[in-house]
C-alpha cells in the first residue's frame, strides 16, 4: 500500500469524526430546498415589508435614468453589429476563395509547364 493512501484514509476518518451524526440528513434537507408553504410564508413576509406602489416607483425611476438606450438605439446597434459580422464573413470567405483559386492556378500552371517539358522530349 502506498504511504499516501494511508494518509488519505487517516484524513478521511479524522474529517468524518468531526461531523455531527445528523450531518447527512441536514445536507439532504437543505439540498431539497424549502417546501411550498415555506416559500409562501417568505413571500408574504417580504410583501409586508414593502410599501404599496413599490413596483411602480421602481419602474418609474428606472425609466428616468439618463443614458438608458431607447428601442430605436438598441435596434440601430443590433443592425450595425449584424452588418459588421456580415462584412467580416463575406471578407473572410472572399479571401479564402481567392487563396484557393491562386493555389489551383499554381497547380494548373505547374501541370502546363510539365506538359511543355514533356512535349520537347517527344
Amino acid at each position: 500500500m502506498k504511504p499516501e493512501d494511508h494518509a488519505w484514509r487517516s484524513l478521511r476518518e479524522h474529517a468524518s469524526a468531526q461531523l455531527r451524526p445528523d450531518f447527512a440528513n441536514r445536507v439532504v434537507r437543505l439540498a431539497q430546498g424549502p417546501q411550498d408553504e415555506t416559500w409562501r410564508e417568505l413571500e408574504a413576509a417580504g410583501a409586508r415589508r414593502l410599501r404599496a406602489g413599490f413596483a411602480e416607483r421602481v419602474l418609474r425611476a428606472a425609466r428616468q435614468i439618463p443614458g438608458v438606450p431607447s428601442f430605436l438605439n438598441q435596434f440601430a446597434f443590433s443592425a450595425a453589429t449584424a452588418a459588421i459580422c456580415m462584412l467580416a464573413v463575406v471578407g473572410i470567405h472572399s479571401l479564402q476563395v481567392r487563396l484557393e483559386s491562386d493555389r489551383n492556378l499554381a497547380g494548373w500552371q505547374q501541370l502546363v509547364d510539365d506538359m511543355q517539358d514533356l512535349e520537347q522530349y517527344l
